[in-house]
């Protein structure tokens, strides 16, 4: 991942936003947009653009493009080092590989201590019970 090339590829749109900031609101557009098409870019080989489109499936539009919104302040030059910020949050989390697991037995002393604590428990519930003379 080169982020000097993806940083050159991302697409800015500021777009009037609602909430806090009375008659403001009316005139400025704070609200940024951050558009970034996955399947074009040149920052990106395609095995980290491949497994980008599957874990952000749910983030990506048909024609491949991530979008992204941030409306939190009402400067528009701090909406859009937010919406950066998180964009490339975004692109490490998905391209970090997990670990597999390690396939492991419960060890024996385990399965003895278990069983142990089991007896002891259902030694105190039948020393719950009436005494049948």
């Amino acid at each position: 991942m080169n982020k000097e090339i993806l940083l050159s590829e991302l697409h800015f749109k500021a777009v009037r936003s609602s909430g806090a900031g009375g008659q403001n609101v009316n005139k400025v557009s704070s609200k940024m947009v951050l558009i970034f098409d996955v399947s074009s870019t040149s920052g990106l080989n395609e095995e980290e653009k491949e497994r980008i489109k599957v874990k952000l499936k749910t983030k990506i539009s048909q024609e491949n493009l991530l979008i992204l919104t941030c409306d939190e302040d009402r400067s528009q030059l701090k909406n859009k080092k937010i919406i950066t910020q998180r964009f490339f949050e975004l692109i490490n989390k998905a391209l970090q590989i997990p670990k597999t697991r390690k396939v492991t037995t419960v060890s024996r002393s385990a399965k003895e201590k278990r069983l142990q604590e089991k007896k002891k428990a259902g030694e105190i519930k039948a020393n719950r019970r009436k005494v049948d003379l």
